[in-house]
């Protein structure tokens, strides 16, 4: 019949009792609390009651296999790729030392009987009296020079008369004259070639420059 505080209450699964085991309130227990009370001890937890690791670890396997599986794969598929491109480049310069070697090939196979004819000049030139017949052999030999570069598309620069061209000529020399127009090349000293728009050599030429007007006399005289 006295107070009751607080501190004196205990809870069980019929109520709330007072320390001296009179009930002072009698109410049933929720449902939840009565389903974790009422399970018998040792029996064993249902599947919603088992730990997440244990069903989240086979998943975690399996993405790894994947992910290991899949760096495999991109690992092997790069070395492929790299050696495709190692077989390429050296492929792509085979090709180009080909295409040179050819390129020699056909130009010495052009410019061979020049030199034949070259050689069969000099040894005709040894024996000769006749000095305008060597001349005459020789010129025959330039020509046949000249028609086998242009069967290679390699023509000589023009140069004499033309005005000069820093792009395929080159200045060794300026002479005064007032026979010619400023700037315009008068001799040639050395030819030039060129392939289609490639300048192969420059010609080396003397070009013309206007006379300087000689000083007038102060005096008159």
């Amino acid at each position: 019949g006295g107070e009751v505080r607080g501190s004196d209450l205990r809870f069980s699964r019929w109520g709330w009792f007072s320390r001296g085991c009179h009930t002072i309130v009698a109410a049933p227990m929720p449902e939840s609390i009565q389903s974790t009370d009422s399970a018998p001890e040792g029996a064993s937890p249902t599947p919603s009651d088992s730990p997440p690791e244990a069903t989240a670890a086979p998943f975690q396997v399996d993405l790894l296999a994947q992910a290991q599986a899949e760096s495999q794969r991109l690992k092997d598929s790069w070395m492929r790729a790299v050696a495709d491109l190692d077989n390429y480049r050296k492929r792509a310069r085979r090709e180009v030392d080909d295409a040179h070697r050819s390129g020699r090939e056909d130009l010495l196979r052009t410019l061979l009987p020049v030199f034949d004819n070259l050689e069969r000049a000099m040894h005709s030139a040894q024996r000769a009296s006749d000095v305008k017949a060597v001349a005459e052999g020789l010129a025959m030999v330039l020509r046949q020079f000249g028609e086998a570069l242009g069967r290679v598309g390699i023509q000589k620069v023009t140069t004499v008369g033309e005005v000069f061209d820093p792009t395929v000529h080159e200045a060794i020399q300026q002479i005064e004259t007032a026979d010619h127009p400023a700037g315009t090349v008068v001799a040639e000293v050395q030819p030039g070639y060129a392939q289609g728009d490639r300048l192969v050599r420059a010609a080396m030429v003397i070009v013309a420059r206007p006379p300087v007007a000689a000083p007038s006399d102060k005096n008159g005289s």
